[in-house]
């Protein structure tokens, strides 16, 4: 996950860039009444599941807890990062984007095993940070084979106002349409410059996974271990969080959301 580079696309809100800007507050989204009348999540219960995250961390901030009841099905997980996430701190003075990417995916490692997903194959395509959408016809192709026979695919949803985010979305939306794989999209980004009830929002195609009280337990753990995105790398704004309290706080709640 990154604060960079945001798509110019629809979703935009009019500000250069709407995830720099100052974000909704999660105490917004509680009170917001529209959960209600959002249909339930269907989750398969056997066979395989695809998770593709454009960095590491996207699949454990929108899609984690679904990772964690998966896992206690024993569906097989196959989880695809995209990019390495090296690009998260591009300034810092600390930690080099080769020394960043090896500390992610560890901590993805990391994450899954708190999930109980330990299990879970871990595939690294190491297409550029921020350079997703350049590479979005390579990165169709590789997503491709391991898409063929699986019950679902689940992405970063096309309209997070970020590029990297949406043009995986669309890369795992064509890998699926070209293998027949049922395909799910789960926000990330969108709760911070999006309200709620947004006309922007296809929320006629929302759907909401509950969370039993221990799977949010396993979900913060797992959060918790992306010490390179919680937590300063250093002092200074180059070293700063990319993921602040009030930024998690959209992602611990007791629900998940897909787009299907």
């Amino acid at each position: 996950m990154s604060r960079h580079f945001a798509s110019a696309g629809p979703a935009a809100s009019g500000a250069a860039n709407p995830i720099q800007e100052p974000g909704t507050d999660e105490s917004d989204w509680r009170r917001w009444g529209g959960w209600e009348s959002m249909p339930d999540v269907r989750l398969p219960t056997r066979g395989r599941v695809v998770v593709v995250a454009a960095h590491p961390d996207d699949e454990i901030l929108g899609f984690g807890g679904a990772i964690a009841l998966l896992a206690q099905q024993d569906v097989e997980l196959t989880i695809v990062s995209i990019t390495d996430g090296e690009g998260s701190h591009p300034r810092s003075r600390i930690v080099t984007p080769s020394a960043l990417a090896r500390l992610r995916a560890r901590e993805l490692r990391c994450a899954l095993d708190e999930l109980g997903a330990a299990r879970a194959r871990v595939v690294r395509l190491h297409v550029p940070d921020t350079g997703v959408a350049r590479h979005e016809a390579q990165v169709v192709a590789a997503l491709a084979p391991h898409l063929r026979a699986a019950d679902l695919v689940a992405a970063p949803w096309t309209g997070d106002v970020h590029s990297d985010h949406e043009a995986a979305g669309r890369a795992a939306v064509t890998a699926a349409r070209r293998t027949g794989t049922s395909c799910a999209l789960y926000p990330v980004w969108m709760w911070h410059w999006a309200v709620p009830g947004d006309p922007r929002i296809p929320w006629h195609t929302a759907r909401r996974l509950e969370l039993p009280p221990h799977v949010r337990a396993l979900k913060r753990a797992a959060v918790d271990r992306f010490a390179t995105q919680i937590r300063p790398l250093g002092p200074g704004a180059d070293e700063a969080a990319i993921l602040p309290p009030e930024e998690l706080a959209h992602h611990l709640r007791p629900m998940e959301v897909l787009f299907q």
